[in-house]
């Protein structure tokens, strides 16, 4: 008498498919938009559109692989975090909040510029993440947003909304 043992069923996660395919159109669309780069000038040793090409073509590449990994039946392992509660579930509450947040930031960010509304931000999202200390989240997010603001705008020379504060900052 002979058994046969029945292979593991296999295991498709698809939502590995679907991040396999995000990322390989995101590569053909970086390849694609690199077509429409203009040359450097000529004594340029690496041309401005090498990048693009370079970037797409890893992402495509990694996309293939994501998928073949996939269908040969790899599959992520969940995240066993010692202080990480697995079984709880998503607290939409404190998700909107924060969602909100974000859109008012959106939304006021040119009136009221960067330094203002950086700083909100971080105070906003610490308070609805659990701190209760308003007035350090406050001078963390005033000194966090000043410095980012002088970092971008005077450090690397991009413009970042002043708002109300133009002239001042």
């Amino acid at each position: 008498m002979t058994t046969t043992t029945n292979p593991p069923a296999r295991t498709v996660d698809r939502a590995q498919y679907g991040l396999a395919a995000f990322v390989t159109v995101v590569g053909i669309v970086v390849l694609v938009d690199a077509l429409g780069l203009d040359a450097g000038f000529a004594d340029q040793p690496v041309q401005p559109y090498a990048f693009s090409y370079a970037i797409g073509s890893v992402l495509v590449v990694l996309g293939v692989l994501l998928a073949v990994a996939t269908w040969r039946g790899d599959v992520a392992e969940p995240e066993e975090g010692e202080d990480v509660d697995l079984s709880g579930g998503l607290d939409w509450t404190t998700l909107l909040q924060l969602v909100a947040v974000i859109v008012v930031v959106v939304a006021l960010i040119n009136w009221l510029g960067w330094a203002i509304m950086g700083a909100f931000l971080f105070a906003a999202s610490a308070r609805i993440l659990g701190s209760r200390r308003l007035l350090l989240d406050v001078g963390v997010g005033i000194a966090l947003s000043l410095l980012t603001w002088y970092g971008f705008y005077v450090g690397l020379g991009i413009p970042i909304p002043a708002g109300v504060l133009d002239g001042v900052l």
